[in-house]
């Protein structure tokens, strides 16, 4: 039996290669630039048989129907997901072999009506079984996401509850279990930063599980729903593309172009997103005015997916060398209106004459000493509903960064200072207020963790 994990650091997310004695393979969860799954199967002398899905994704575009195309595999997905691309969909139960190892099918709802969970059994090799979004180390899926249409988040969750119960905790305590996501996926709330476990070590620390086990089904619905916030807008789009099948990465890739400062210059007044993807640092010590900054080393994609509508024309700012890295990134959330990016980055801008804008910050001393005496400005904290009930400055308005687009309105006048848990979204947030026309906001860099410490 082959066997190889892959993670994907700034989506969170995990696909595996698995192979049998047949020299058959199977690629699960393939995120969508496939050539690394292509090549290793090669490398290891198997041939890409079927390409699975454990279930409609919404938080990325997958590879599976270019992993598909090039390889002859089959789609195998969950039956009765309404998918429109050729695929079988398979039945709760049903087993397939690749040489001495065998694949169990589990039907698994809850997160998405289609979910379904694998389990892999081979010779000499430990059991696995791959929980896609149903369930997470340290937790479970949302079930509120746009998979369940029709259906309402605490039916979705019952769905959930009755998976667990009846699908995965009869399994033995010492099957391993490998999920699609770790920490820092919006797919769920509190994802360990672990890649592997066993059923037993979860029954030991995941509260949803325990209370799936102790048969509190009230309980269970009351935490899968709490606390979610709002999915990231993106998701809608990106589980669309999915259901269809979107286009190769590199198509998307070779309709992008190298542009002048000039040419940026016309096209953001015309309305094209420039988005900055460099270090918060250097977006504060100069961007181009109205460029949205989403820093490349950090959680990119999913906060990209958070301000960035996924239709949006988008003119990439990146450090030199790493276009198309951040191109490719864009891509794989669904991002596909790339009209190409600054020839040269800032340095050919400011060479250029460009104009230069810049964010000021307010240390998290001088801020808490400003608070001391009245003299501070209106805080703005851009975190997530769980962060801020956990502990937040008193007076602060509260607007998760995820829905600061759609209520700008409702955002103080007023002299601003952002502040998230670090300084990643908060940055994120001063762009977004810059671009909106204010002027009076600083960054409190550190964040909560800083201010609090």
């Amino acid at each position: 039996m082959f066997f190889q994990p892959y993670y994907l650091g700034c989506l969170a997310h995990a696909s595996y290669l698995i192979g049998g004695s047949n020299g058959e393979a199977a690629v699960i969860d393939p995120r969508r630039d496939v050539e690394e799954y292509i090549q290793d199967a090669k490398n290891a002398g198997l041939t890409i048989k079927y390409v699975i899905e454990t279930h409609l994704h919404a938080d990325f575009v997958s590879g599976h129907v270019e992993l598909a195309k090039r390889t002859g595999a089959t789609i195998l997905l969950g039956a009765g997901s309404g998918a429109t691309f050729a695929h079988r969909g398979i039945e709760d139960g049903e087993t397939i072999a690749l040489g001495d190892l065998t694949l169990t099918f589990l039907a698994t709802p809850g997160h998405t009506p289609e979910g379904i969970t694998i389990k892999a059994e081979g010779l000499g090799q430990p059991t696995r079984l791959f929980t896609g979004d149903t369930l997470f180390l340290g937790d479970i899926g949302r079930p509120d996401l746009v998979g369940a249409k029709g259906l309402t988040s605490e039916q979705m969750a019952h769905l959930l509850y009755l998976s667990l119960r009846e699908k995965i905790l009869p399994l033995a305590d010492d099957i391993e279990l490998w999920p699609a996501h770790g920490a820092g996926s919006a797919c769920g709330k509190n994802l360990s930063d672990d890649r592997v476990s066993t059923l037993a070590v979860q029954k030991a620390v995941n509260l949803p599980l325990q209370l799936a086990m102790k048969g509190d089904e009230a309980g269970f619905i009351a935490y899968a729903i709490e606390g979610l916030g709002a999915p990231p807008a993106y998701f809608f789009h990106d589980a669309a593309k999915n259901k269809e099948g979107g286009a190769d990465v590199e198509s998307v890739l070779a309709l992008a172009q190298p542009l002048t400062p000039s040419t940026v210059e016309e096209q953001s007044e015309e309305g094209v997103f420039v988005l900055d993807t460099r270090a918060t640092g250097a977006f504060k010590a100069g961007h181009i005015p109205g460029a949205i900054e989403v820093p490349l080393d950090g959680n990119f994609a999913p906060y990209v997916g958070a301000v960035l509508p996924p239709t949006a024309p988008v003119i990439v700012v990146a450090e030199l060398g790493r276009e198309t890295e951040a191109m490719t990134r864009l891509i794989r959330v669904g991002y596909e209106n790339l009209v190409g990016w600054l020839d040269g980055g800032m340095d050919a801008w400011r060479a250029a004459g460009g104009e230069w804008a810049r964010l000021g910050v307010v240390e998290p001393a001088d801020l808490k000493a400003l608070l001391s005496v009245g003299a501070a400005p209106t805080v703005l904290d851009v975190r997530t509903p769980g962060e801020w009930e956990a502990g937040h400055i008193e007076g602060a308005v509260h607007i998760p960064i995820a829905e600061l687009n759609a209520r700008l309105s409702e955002v103080p006048q007023g002299p601003l200072a952002v502040i998230c848990g670090s300084g990643y979204r908060s940055a994120i947030a001063c762009s977004l207020l810059l671009r909106s026309g204010r002027r009076d906001i600083v960054d409190v860099p550190g964040g909560w963790k800083a201010y609090n410490a």
